[in-house]
């Protein structure tokens, strides 16, 4: 097949998203696919002209992989770089050779890459890609929809409210919380923006740096637990992870830095708490629509209640992220889980 395989864009997951389509991209090629790593917002500026030719270029794009830094990476600095300073989100030559290939998988996460939009916009343009359908990729995106859709299906979630930046009463009281509470963007992801705050001068602080990403923050009871995830593959339910970093929690430091994190899968909890977490899992998959995978993120209490966090639609694919290693733990390697994801994504939309 030609496949395109979509990376970069301008989320703060950007550098995430880079590792996590460059390994889908080896792993395509040594699957013997015409695979193609390509920036969704800078692009292939110096193509053939035939672009037919770009899917069997020796580098295959891979040049523009990169390792995942300790910190966010610079968008204004990637903004700067691209030579059209177009205000249109793909770059140049992105739509055309997307319409070339078999098929795009979208390797993006966060901003504009999960949130809806390029999927919607990839449904009009007739071009096949990977992953859920833009409904259920903008209702997961938004934390407080997905809360609340949580809790009208039955699926216990932390406690919250969304305060939007120029509007409202920002005060604790106001919200009906109280220390410690969790404070964080409304649609971001890798946990960046994320603050766990003990004290009402950290509230503060926590408020204005989420605020410099997002408009609209989530403030949440703080679940002091264990950290687990648990990812779905069309309709199978992978096994629990555990998440257990050295220090602090799960962060963006901690999700990428090697040594940061123990994980373990299949995680060491009792059979019934992992079937209640599949279930879980299954249930808030379905309840915001979405389909062919996705990576639930969970809380265990100290007396045995599950709270789930989130619903992350195009969860990291390195062949270190959490979703491969569950894929792992049940005999599912990480060029078969390519492969499936796939496989699943031409069965939920192109096969009929």
């Amino acid at each position: 097949m030609k496949i395109i395989v979509l990376a970069g864009g301008l989320s703060t997951e950007r550098d995430v998203s880079l590792a996590s389509a460059a390994g889908i991209c080896r792993t395509l090629l040594e699957r013997g696919h015409d695979a193609f790593l390509l920036d969704v917002f800078l692009g292939l500026t110096d193509a053939p002209d035939d672009l037919e030719e770009v899917f069997t270029l020796p580098g295959h794009g891979l040049e523009i992989a990169k390792n995942i830094g300790k910190e966010e990476p610079d968008l204004a600095a990637v903004r700067a770089a691209r030579p059209d300073q177009s205000g249109c989100f793909p770059g140049p030559n992105v739509i055309e050779l997307c319409r070339l290939a078999d098929i795009t998988f979208i390797g993006l996460h966060g901003g504009e890459g999960e949130n809806g939009k390029l999927q919607a916009t990839f449904d009009l343009l007739g071009i096949r890609y990977t992953g859920p359908d833009s409904l259920g990729c903008a209702v997961a995106m938004d934390k407080d929809f997905t809360r609340q859709i949580f809790l009208q299906s039955g699926i216990d979630t932390p406690r919250g409210v969304c305060l939007r930046k120029d509007t409202g009463d920002h005060s604790l009281a106001a919200a009906g919380l109280s220390l410690p509470v969790v404070v964080k963007p409304c649609s971001g992801g890798s946990s960046i923006g994320v603050y766990i705050v003990d004290t009402e001068e950290e509230y503060v602080a926590a408020l204005e740096r989420s605020f410099q990403y997002e408009d609209e923050v989530i403030v949440e009871d703080y679940i002091k637990g264990r950290e687990f995830a648990c990812g779905i593959v069309g309709d199978k339910v992978l096994p629990p992870i555990e998440i257990i970093p050295k220090t602090g929690f799960f962060d963006y430091a901690n999700k990428y830095q090697a040594g940061a994190t123990d994980e373990i899968c299949p995680a060491d909890i009792p059979e019934d708490v992992a079937q209640r977490m599949m279930d879980l899992t299954a249930k808030a998959f379905r309840a915001l629509k979405l389909n062919v995978y996705s990576r639930a993120d969970f809380l265990l209490d100290d007396e045995g209640k599950l709270y789930c966090l989130e619903m992350n639609t195009l969860p990291g694919m390195t062949a270190a992220s959490l979703l491969p290693k569950e894929a792992q733990a049940c005999g599912i390697g990480y060029s078969d889980l390519c492969e499936l994801i796939i496989t699943e994504s031409i069965k939920a939309r192109y096969s009929g």
